[in-house]
């Protein structure tokens, strides 16, 4: 059994449809899919009437944009949290709030030197979607500024840039505690993907532990493998769950649905965590 843990639709920063990319998996022979979109369940619906239509299981997720003390980003997977829970609806809703602040923001700091307009980020953002920096960076190509997200990504873009806007977040910890109280399951995201930029302290990871992680996201491209049989090894010694995922985003990225995948048995971790009522 193929299990992809996560990805993205155009509800976030993907490139397709829920339905759009529940057909790709299957195509891809991936039985397993969560839609792990940014801060957002609206996918949630179209994806999982796709994937009884098509023969491809759905896992509800989302994806949480975090900050820790020393403000290092962090993403947070939660798994099948309860959608009307009102605090952690609270912390979504203000997190997409707070990276539309951000995005017009950096568009128009980028705008005083490059030909870009917020009407240009609207344009290649699908109706709806969580507005991040993937969009401007798909804007940027639409207006030739740049060839690729990876270019925006390692220049106009990058934490270091002049454009760089910070961001309001919950501190990881304080997320994985409401993750747990809506009945989620919460997991690391890409804890070693030191070419995004700064990673955590080892602190903040105990810490986040502490408050209840579940799990860490350890085969995943953006990990470098001998930071990858660190994080193996530790979740082994903190009986964490061990996931892999593409983090497929669509044309946005070069992700391959299914080119990391997650054990049965993890999957099912995670699911009797959900029944037994631990979270």
């Amino acid at each position: 059994m193929k299990i992809d843990l996560h990805t993205h639709s155009e509800h976030s920063d993907g490139t397709q449809t829920p339905e759009e990319l529940v057909l790709e998996a299957r195509a891809a022979g991936v039985d397993v899919i969560a839609l792990t979109d940014h801060d957002t369940y609206a996918g949630w619906a179209e994806a999982m009437d796709a994937g009884e239509r098509h023969g491809v299981r759905v896992i509800r997720g989302v994806e949480i944009s975090c900050l820790d003390a020393d403000r290092v980003s962090v993403h947070l997977l939660a798994y099948l949290p309860d959608p009307g829970n009102a605090e952690l609806l609270t912390v979504l809703n203000e997190a997409r709030s707070a990276r539309d602040v951000r995005a017009r923001r950096m568009v128009e700091l980028i705008g005083a030197d490059h030909p870009l307009e917020w009407e240009d980020v609207e344009a290649v953002a699908g109706e709806g979607a969580t507005i991040g920096r993937p969009h401007i960076a798909d804007a940027l190509i639409s207006r030739r500024v740049v060839s690729t997200r990876e270019e925006a990504f390692g220049g106009i873009l990058a934490s270091r840039s002049k454009y760089f806007v910070p961001h309001v977040a919950p501190l990881p910890e304080d997320a994985v505690q409401l993750v747990r109280a809506a009945g989620g399951v919460p997991v690391f995201a890409h804890p070693r993907a030191r070419a995004r930029g700064r990673v955590v302290s080892d602190r903040t990871l105990e810490s986040m532990v502490d408050a209840g992680l579940a799990g860490l996201e350890v085969d995943h491209r953006d990990n470098p493998a001998e930071e990858r049989d660190w994080l193996r090894a530790y979740a082994e010694r903190r009986g964490l769950v061990i996931t892999g995922s593409s983090d497929f985003h669509g044309r946005g990225k070069p992700n391959l649905l299914g080119e990391n995948t997650t054990a049965p048995e993890m999957l099912e971790r995670i699911l009797a965590e959900v029944r037994s009522g631990l979270v």
